[in-house]
């Protein structure tokens, strides 16, 4: 039998004696289920990521210079050196 207790704990749950029953025997149930699993031979078999056939389809990493610092900085409030300025945020 599980040991829901540690779980009810931990999880800052309050289960009557019956919600407790009732988890553990779902659990044992899926615990079952899932060691069925562990019986299929899988040697030889590749990892899956997708089901699906497809490739990844990202447009390689290219730099392009589209502005300009100056016209950057055209639309800034207030610039110092090249650099947008802001009010101070720490005294």
């Amino acid at each position: 039998m599980l040991e829901i207790k540690e779980y009810e704990e931990m999880a800052k749950f309050d289960l009557s004696d019956a919600e407790r029953q009732e988890l553990t025997d779902r659990l044992e149930k899926l615990i079952a289920d899932f060691s069925a699993l562990e019986k299929i031979d899988t040697a030889g078999t590749e990892p899956l990521v997708t089901v699906l056939d497809i490739n990844n389809i990202m447009r390689n990493d290219v730099v392009k210079k589209i502005f300009t610092r100056e016209e950057l900085l055209s639309g800034a409030p207030e610039e110092y050196d090249g650099y947008f300025r802001v009010p101070k945020t720490l005294d």
